[in-house]
């Protein structure tokens, strides 16, 4: 486990001076929280003996019917009995990691991939190999290589690590069409698919995408998360596994926590039972549709010349390219300076790629300051293009390792 080398300048960036386009925070202020709080209070009045005792370690049963229903709308048939609840969908991927990986054991990653998968695989000691995306997310040919090169040196792949929609960091999806190639060429390889799908339900036009678990049962295990279509206080999650592979979740579960809690879990299904959902998660979409616009917009109309940047459909996050010759890492410091933060490309790899990158996110700042930090970071840019020009280049590769922010801005 390696320490953030920019955590600590993320102190001064949560000073409200500063623009942060850093964290990727829900916002949470959006719920109805008068409703949310009498949710709470009744259900300690009515259910405290229940609510406030030790649960199962598969998580409470009338709630993993409710996450089915919630999986329904992304094509996903499913039973209860797989469906295991988690402190979040991170420890799902952490009990998912304990349970498959032996250290060296090879891990195929989007490039770049979420960083705290990163860091999960790295203190299990699996080897990441990235796998090249592009606008349309996860390249088939580019998968099919690192299947065969792994196969060719005998390294043993345990399993694909995918975020397909509004992908973290880079806010790209995977096609349709891509979806059933990559379930093929997995499923010929004998490589396990984890399909990470926090943001599935957060697609601004139209309804939501077909998940990969919709369409290889057996060969998927499908991670869920109420933190970006509820809130990320609550922390439950959940990983919906073939049968085998959720006995063997509930075993590492138990011996991780004993049990989640049954408060939170109850307080989740007490507000998926009585409250409209379905329209709030409608809500969180357009809002942040609002604010996906306002970066854009603004990264249009201010970026210099040489900034390239994705255009995400949905999610939190727009992934931008620097000019050769700038180093992401080395401007943050500059930019805190000028009063906005970002989260450094180095962060998304395992093997020091990501120089030129950042992440932007939309999620939680007003339109008006997104507009104001992006204009701030313009500005930094243009200078530090001045220096490039006058000295010469300043870029280069990164230690190989996971530079890992703190949560909020996971």
């Amino acid at each position: 486990m390696v320490a953030s080398e920019v955590r600590a300048l993320f102190a001064v960036a949560s000073r409200p001076e500063v623009v942060s386009l850093a964290g990727g925070m829900p916002y949470v202020t959006a719920l109805p929280l008068d409703v949310v709080g009498e949710l709470v209070s009744d259900l300690v009045a009515r259910r405290g003996p229940v609510a406030l005792q030790y649960g199962s370690g598969q998580g409470d049963p009338q709630l993993r019917e409710q996450i089915c229903e919630v999986m329904r709308l992304e094509g996903i048939e499913a039973g209860a009995d797989d469906v295991v609840v988690t402190v979040g969908s991170q420890q799902a991927l952490d009990l998912i990691t304990r349970i498959f990986i032996d250290p060296g054991d090879v891990i195929l990653a989007e490039g770049p991939s979420y960083v705290g998968a990163l860091g999960t695989f790295a203190a299990y000691q699996a080897n990441v190999v990235h796998v090249t995306m592009d606008d349309h997310g996860l390249v088939p040919e580019a998968l099919a290589e690192a299947i065969e090169a792994c196969a060719r040196a005998g390294r043993r792949i345990k399993f694909l690590y995918t975020i397909p929609n509004f992908q973290n960091p880079a806010g790209v999806t995977l096609t349709a069409e891509r979806r059933r190639q990559v379930l093929e060429l997995c499923r010929r390889a004998g490589v396990l698919v984890v399909e990470d799908n926090p943001y599935g339900l957060l697609r601004f036009d139209g309804e939501p995408l077909r998940a990969l678990r919709a369409d290889d049962p057996e060969g998927v295990v499908y991670l869920g998360s109420f933190s970006k279509t509820l809130a990320p206080g609550f922390r439950v999650g959940w990983a919906l596994a073939p049968h085998a592979v959720r006995e063997k979740l509930v075993l590492a579960m138990e011996s991780a926590v004993l049990s989640h809690s049954s408060f939170t879990q109850l307080a989740v299904g007490r507000y998926l039972e009585t409250q409209p959902w379905r329209e709030q998660i409608k809500t969180f979409r357009e809002l942040y549709r609002d604010r996906r616009d306002a970066m854009l917009d603004a990264l249009d109309a201010l970026m210099p010349e040489g900034c390239t940047w994705t255009r995400p459909t949905g999610g939190f996050f727009v992934w931008m390219t620097l000019p050769e010759g700038l180093n992401s890492k080395a401007i943050l410091p500059r930019a805190v300076a000028a009063r906005v933060a970002f989260v450094p490309g180095t962060g998304f790899y395992a093997d020091g790629q990501g120089a030129r990158q950042i992440r932007l996110s939309f999620c939680y700042p007003e339109p008006d300051r997104i507009r104001e930090g992006v204009r701030r970071l313009g500005g930094v840019i243009e200078q530090e293009l001045e220096v490039r020009d006058t000295f010469g280049t300043g870029g280069g590769r990164n230690r190989p390792g996971v530079d890992t922010p703190g949560p909020d801005l996971a």
